[in-house]
């Protein structure tokens, strides 16, 4: 199977508020750009890239979380940070039921971890 068709093979397991919000963070990321590509790692991690690992996705009994690789050195303008602050690499956005997404916000700071890992890359 593609990582695209485990990706959606992983959101039709969870028909629930879970599998449908990993769906609409899912869609948010990829109009962000359209070079972002889709991986499947770890054993069944969603994972998007694009010059290197932009954030993964996972879902959780009680929550969607998306760990971008390189949060602590983007800036968040918006404050969607949630989760693994004390961290000197990652950070975690942590969606629960009933959350609302600020698609706007987030594709802000999908652009920054793509701006981030191209100038890492130029290094």
């Amino acid at each position: 199977m593609s990582p695209s068709e485990e990706i959606d093979n992983l959101i039709a397991r969870h028909p629930d508020w879970r599998g449908a919000a990993l769906a609409a963070l899912r869609r948010i990321i990829l109009a962000a750009d359209p070079e972002i590509v889709e991986e499947w790692k770890w054993m069944g991690s969603p994972v998007w890239s694009r010059d290197g690992i932009l954030c993964v996705g996972n879902i959780f009994k009680d929550k969607v979380k998306l760990v971008f690789m390189y949060g602590a050195s983007l800036d968040d303008p918006d404050g969607l940070f949630n989760a693994e602050l004390a961290g000197n690499q990652r950070r975690a956005i942590d969606f629960f039921a009933g959350d609302h997404f600020d698609e706007g916000a987030l594709q802000t700071l999908v652009h920054a971890a793509i701006r981030y890992n191209q100038a890492k890359r130029k290094k």
